[in-house]
This record gives C-alpha cells, sequence and structure tokens, in this order.
C-alpha cells in the first residue's frame, strides 16, 4: 500500500516555565498559517543547527529571552501530519533564563498554569504535549 510522501519539518518548541510554574503560550499572528491558536514558543531548525541551537536563538528573536544550551532539557516530542508536510517537534522545558519575555513579533503572549493549558486552542501538533507538562509540574 503506497504512502504520499510528505517532506519532514523539523521544529524546535520550548515550555519556558516562571517562577510560579506556569508556562509561556504564544498566539500565532493573522497572516500565519493557523492564525490565532496558541503554542509552545520555538520554530524551525535551520541548516547545521541543533534544535537546542535553535530555541537559544528563537526565544531571543521571538521572546527577547536569552538562555543557554544546558539549560535546555528534552522533554518529548510531537509528530504529526499535516496535509503538505510532516512535523517533527522536539518539546524542551527550560526553568532558567534571563529577560521578561514579551511578543517581539507582534504575537500576543500568556502564562498559563498547566491545569489550565486545554483552555487555549492550538494546533494539533501541541495538543499531545499538554499531559507532559501536566504530569511534570
Amino acid at each position: 500500500m503506497a504512502q504520499m510522501q510528505h517532506p519532514i519539518l523539523l521544529v524546535a518548541a520550548c515550555a519556558l516555565v516562571d517562577s510560579d510554574g506556569r508556562i509561556l503560550l504564544a498566539q500565532r499572528p493573522e497572516g500565519k498559517s493557523l492564525a490565532g491558536l496558541w503554542e509552545f514558543p520555538g520554530g524551525k531548525v535551520e541548516a547545521g543547527e541543533s534544535p537546542e541551537e535553535c530555541l537559544v536563538r528563537e526565544l531571543h528573536e521571538e521572546l527577547g529571552v536569552s538562555t543557554k544550551v544546558p539549560c535546555l532539557a528534552p522533554l518529548t516530542f510531537a509528530s504529526h501530519t499535516y496535509e503538505k508536510f510532516h512535523l517533527l517537534m522536539p518539546l524542551y522545558i527550560c526553568r532558567r533564563y534571563e529577560g521578561m519575555a514579551t511578543g517581539r513579533e507582534g504575537q500576543a503572549l500568556k502564562w498559563v498554569y498547566p491545569k489550565d493549558l486545554r483552555s487555549y486552542p492550538m494546533p494539533p501538533a501541541d495538543e499531545p504535549l499538554i499531559p507532559f507538562l501536566q504530569d511534570l509540574l
């Protein structure tokens, strides 16, 4: 049985945790696919970049937050087929960072307690990650 092949897109995501145990969610801005949905910050892993290096870069670019590779702990991953690609998304947890998170790309941000994560509509790939965070935090 032949299946249609989708290119694999590697995206790294981060559950940034504050001192109150809340997790940062970012809302996808208008004009992007899945606009209006809430997601864990992160982005596409560039050629020659590790997922951890990607997150250090993305957290700084998107949120103005600085962290280091050793501060990122792998937690789990999502594997989800969208219409045009297959998303492979490792999720890291980060408790050690500097700076106040601000939406540098115009995106809304929200600090959310793990028990409340299901109150925010998320892309299909992000939803299965919620129980791992609820069990951990």
